[in-house]
Order: C-alpha cells, then sequence, then structure tokens
C-alpha cells in the first residue's frame, strides 16, 4: 500500500527511471519489477525523498502506480487551478531558467540553434529558419514556436530533447501558454523593477478591512468563495502577536493589562511595546542565523569552540536599531571594504565565517575557495 504523502514529481521520476533502465539493460526489461524500483529508490529517493514514499512502494503494482500519477496530473491540468495572472519572475522565468538555459542562454559556448531565451530581444525574435514564425508570439500561445516545441509528441522536435533528461510537467506548459496568451509581459529582474503602490482590489465586505492589506487578504479569500473567520478574542490575540514578535508568551500580569487595556488603540499600541522589547531582535535574529548558518563550534572532526557571539549580539543590535535592510546585508558581506570602516560594520563581516573550518595547517587554496563559495 502506498502512503499518502506521494507527491506527483516521485511518481514522474520513477518512471523515468524505468525507462532509462530499460534502454540500457533491455536484457533486464522482463525483469522482477523489484530489480528496477530498487535501482530507482538506490539512486535518488532514499536519499532525497524519505518520507514522501513508503517502502511498500517497491511491491506496487505498476497498474496503481500509472493510476495515481494521473490522479496526481489530473489537477495540474485544470485551469482553474492555474493563477489567474501569470507573472514571468514569478511563474515563467523559474521554468525557462531551471529546463532551457541550458542550450538557449546566456552562455555562448553551448548555445544552441543561436536561440536565447533568457533575454526578451531572444525570446520575442523569429525562427532561424522561417522569418514568418516568432517564437514567442505575446497573445498567441497557439502561433508561438515555443509552445509548439514544448508541446510536440515528437521526439525529434519536442524541447526540452528527451537525452537532456529535462522535461516540463504538463502544469508549466499550462503556465507558459497563458502566459503568453495574456500578452507574454515580460520584466526585468524584480531587484531591478522599482516598487509602485497597487491598486486597491474591489472587494465585496468592505467594513472588515482596517487597513490597506486587508483589502489584499479580503479579496484572495473572497476570491476563494470563502468568508473571513471571526475574531480572535482578545486573550488569543495577546498569545499570537507575542509569539510572533518575541517568541515567549505574554505573562499572566501582560494578560491582565491588554484586557483592561479599553483605548481602541490598545492593540497597536501593545505592538510598538513588543518592538521596542529587546526580545524583539533576538527573535528575529533566531531565524537569520538559522540562514547564516551560525555556530560556536568549527565542524568537522574535532569541532572546537569558536569566538562568534560577538556578530551574533550585532545581529540582535541590528534589528532592535532598525538597521536599514541595504546596510544590513552590504555590511556582513563587505563591511570591512566600505570607507573609513567602523568597528561595527567590521563587525558585521563575522557572517562570512559561518561555514565549516578546518583547523588542519597547510590547507590549499582551491580547498578555501569551495568553502567560501558554500557560504
Amino acid at each position: 500500500m502506498i502512503s499518502a504523502c506521494v507527491k506527483a514529481d516521485n511518481l514522474r521520476y520513477l518512471y523515468q527511471a524505468r525507462c532509462i533502465l530499460a534502454s540500457k539493460h533491455p536484457t533486464h526489461i522482463n525483469k522482477d519489477l523489484s530489480w528496477w524500483q530498487d535501482e530507482a529508490i538506490r539512486r535518488k529517493l532514499s536519499d532525497h525523498y524519505n518520507g514522501f514514499l513508503s517502502v511498500s512502494l517497491l511491491r506496487t503494482s505498476w497498474l496503481v502506480v500509472l493510476l495515481l500519477l494521473a490522479a496526481c496530473s489530473q489537477s495540474s491540468t485544470d485551469p482553474s487551478a492555474l493563477p489567474t495572472t501569470v507573472d514571468y519572475n514569478w511563474h515563467i522565468k523559474p521554468v525557462l531558467s531551471d529546463r532551457c538555459y541550458k542550450c538557449h542562454g546566456p552562455d555562448v559556448q553551448v548555445r544552441k540553434a543561436e536561440l536565447r531565451l533568457d533575454t526578451q530581444a531572444g525570446a520575442y525574435g523569429v525562427s532561424r529558419d522561417d522569418s514568418t514564425q516568432r517564437i514567442i508570439e505575446p497573445g498567441n500561445a497557439a502561433a508561438s514556436l515555443l509552445v509548439e516545441h514544448i508541446s510536440s509528441e515528437d521526439p525529434q522536435r519536442r524541447m526540452p530533447p528527451p537525452e537532456s533528461n529535462l522535461s516540463l510537467t504538463t502544469r508549466e506548459i499550462a503556465l507558459i501558454k497563458r502566459w503568453i496568451d495574456q500578452g507574454a509581459d515580460w520584466k526585468p529582474h524584480w531587484a531591478f523593477t522599482p516598487p509602485t503602490r497597487p491598486t486597491l482590489p474591489e472587494v465585496r465586505n468592505e467594513h472588515w478591512a482596517r487597513g490597506p492589506i486587508d483589502y489584499f487578504i479580503l479579496d484572495g479569500i473572497e476570491s476563494a468563495g470563502l468568508n473571513p473567520s471571526e475574531e480572535a478574542d482578545r486573550t488569543k490575540l495577546l498569545r499570537r502577536v507575542t509569539f510572533d514578535l518575541t517568541g515567549l508568551p505574554p505573562t499572566p500580569t501582560e494578560l491582565t493589562a491588554f484586557l483592561n487595556d479599553t483605548r481602541e488603540d490598545a492593540y497597536e499600541r501593545l505592538v510598538e511595546e513588543l518592538l521596542a522589547r529587546p526580545t524583539y531582535g533576538e527573535r528575529m535574529t533566531s531565524m537569520w542565523l538559522d540562514i547564516a548558518r551560525y555556530a560556536d563550534t568549527h565542524g568537522y572532526q574535532d569541532d572546537r569552540p569558536r569566538t562568534m557571539w560577538p556578530w551574533r549580539d550585532w545581529v540582535v543590535r541590528a534589528f532592535n536599531e532598525n538597521l536599514p535592510y541595504d546596510d544590513f546585508v552590504i555590511w556582513q558581506i563587505a563591511g570591512d571594504l566600505l570607507p573609513d570602516a567602523t568597528f561595527e560594520q567590521r563587525l558585521a563581516t563575522g557572517f562570512n565565517r559561518n561555514h565549516a573550518i578546518t583547523q588542519e595547517g597547510g590547507d590549499s587554496l582551491p580547498f578555501m575557495q569551495v568553502q567560501i563559495s558554500k557560504i
């Protein structure tokens, strides 16, 4: 029996693994299914998908696997499951980057067919073999050469080619088609796109919204055909916001004070008070330290202590003093290279030591470069 937590991509991988093994070992095609299933599990699933497939999948018949694959894929082809508006940076670029840039990206040494899909000029250009046909025809997916190739059933025309071991899911193909039909709005990298204040969406239950952000939340709720939940009582509200901003529960004294505060802006005052606490910086720092791979020991076999707490404390102060985010990032990456760098700016570069460090003598430069690249 298969566990309930099976992902469609895992089943696709299992199917692809059998096809590859069958092509490489035709004499084994009639062997017991457990042979190639064991091989697939050994190669990838056991290392990367623990928890998604139960071991009993090894004994599952092919009929059941294919039926489950069809069930998992059904929702991906349903137009209602796709986003109303397909965004290039959010939905399309990750797919093109992962599946297409290897042969149609910035590297001129490996580029094929003189086609680039990483630039607007290349993606909206015309075919090398037929100047009347465009790679992407904004507003017309059916006339776009890109859609023709990613949808083709002919192995000689389908992209990515079978030998690349890359493929697009039915959902990804549907996303690209919808994006093109919606005008194929190309966008620069999000970091270079100036933020603009969006227009508030129209909602039915306007009195529920207390601020601009609520309109967007309510729009999502109403679009799903749902209604907002009842407002939490003040005790729950206090616990939620206190845990969220400080990582700690409120004290009985704080609960009593909040329940007795009848001012209209009592909640807003509470939030300001929590943001001013030292524990706010500690709470935010705990998440940043996880991302930065902070540790008080060097790692490797001896795992001896190292003094990293001054950098940790700097991060706490940065959050509590509301250091601008651009300074927060720049100081940690290269604060010591800034003109007339201060002690705090140099201290921030401790971020670059958050990796395993060997204490052996004579480490080669390539070894250290590999370690630094892992940061």
